[in-house]
């Protein structure tokens, strides 16, 4: 993946978020440890010109937080993505459990990750021995992704991920996920034939999401059409 991008974490929002946010330990030690401890960030967003200017505490985002918070009607289940634009500057951007981005109507930015792509993904018995699951060839023009990419994060509905290892094979022609899949699998107790929707996000050169995601229409669409299928060759079937 491109090194030239901006420095970022995401948070999923658990009980409790109100009182404060840890910075992941990964971005900490690189980007912010030994830092002015006095020195607040700011963060802002597309809801309105206004800055937040919230204390940091180690790695706890403390005083201030919860104003922000409560300014954009963050909820338990969101997930937070905080970008560093340098200065302890952070421009963040929240979404919703879905994974769609919470969007004001006064925003005049373009959301700067997309969710435009979902896909069916089957548990089966094969991707998950060889812990390696193939993404459709469709997936090539998700804007996304990028044939860079070296990792991917999956999460779940209540907004807990897991980093996966993401590549791209030549001799399919298609992206994949591996070293992380079957974990992710075996912690959301899933069993062979299980179906996922992933709602797939990103904006091509920092760490792709893939989010379960079955409450959007073109989600359950799938699910319908995959039914489908399986009843028609049922039926095609019972006629021979």
């Amino acid at each position: 993946m491109e090194t030239s991008r901006e420095p970022h974490f995401f948070k999923p929002l658990l009980p409790g978020f109100h009182s404060g946010v840890a910075i992941p330990l990964d971005f900490y030690s690189k980007h912010i440890q030994g830092a002015e401890i006095n020195k607040p960030w700011k963060l802002r967003s597309d809801a309105s010109d206004q800055i937040w200017e919230v204390i940091r505490e180690g790695r706890t985002l403390t005083k201030g937080w919860k104003e922000f918070t409560e300014a954009h009607n963050l909820r338990i289940g969101d997930i937070v993505i905080f970008k560093h634009e340098g200065d302890m500057v952070f421009h963040v951007t929240p979404f919703g459990p879905s994974c769609c981005e919470i969007l004001w109507s006064d925003a005049d930015d373009a959301p700067t990750f997309s969710y435009d792509y979902c896909f069916l993904a089957e548990v089966t018995p094969t991707n998950q021995k060889d812990d390696k699951m193939f993404l459709p060839v469709e997936a090539m023009r998700c804007g996304a992704l990028n044939q860079q990419c070296k990792e991917v994060k999956l999460v779940n509905k209540e907004g807990k991920s897991w980093t996966a290892r993401f590549g791209f094979s030549e001799s399919d022609g298609a992206y994949y996920i591996s070293r992380g899949w079957r974990k992710f699998c075996r912690d959301n107790r899933c069993t062979n034939g299980d179906l996922f929707v992933f709602n797939m996000g990103g904006d091509g050169t920092t760490t792709p999401l893939l989010c379960v995601c079955p409450e959007r229409k073109e989600c359950t669409e799938l699910l319908i059409k995959h039914f489908s299928r399986i009843d028609g060759s049922i039926a095609s079937t019972s006629r021979n």
